[in-house]
């Protein structure tokens, strides 16, 4: 009895440790400027992302999801924009799509690997 309870313990430890993930965010906005940063998600609540590319810093959350699935989500930026994102997961942790800020510009949000490439 003792080493099952050992075994139950140590199973439940070890899943609570992956309840949360951390991978790489590249946002590119007006002029190919690139912001990098990363997205914490978690895997009932959703997750955040920050990024940032010299003084000015954009971040957002944004709701679980699944394979497929396209979420939407607000941004908010340190020098006054705001903006929505959607993101479509072609993973579980890689996907991509756009920021519409509120002067009109389109952004692109990439997470995941993919990110690394830009």
């Amino acid at each position: 009895m003792f080493y099952k309870s050992i075994g139950i313990l140590a199973l439940c430890g070890g899943l609570a440790a992956c309840d949360v993930v951390t991978h790489p965010v590249a946002v590119v906005g007006p002029s190919n400027t690139v912001y990098r940063g990363t997205a914490t998600a978690t895997l009932f609540e959703g997750g955040w992302f920050q990024v940032s590319n010299g003084p000015n810093t954009c971040q957002g959350r944004y709701s679980p999801g699944t394979m497929g699935t396209t979420t939407t989500f607000p941004v908010t930026c340190t020098n006054g924009l705001t903006g929505i994102g959607t993101a479509t997961y072609q993973t579980a942790l890689e996907g991509g799509g756009q920021i519409t800020m509120q002067d009109g510009t389109q952004w692109q949000f990439i997470f995941g690997r993919r990110s690394l490439g830009l």
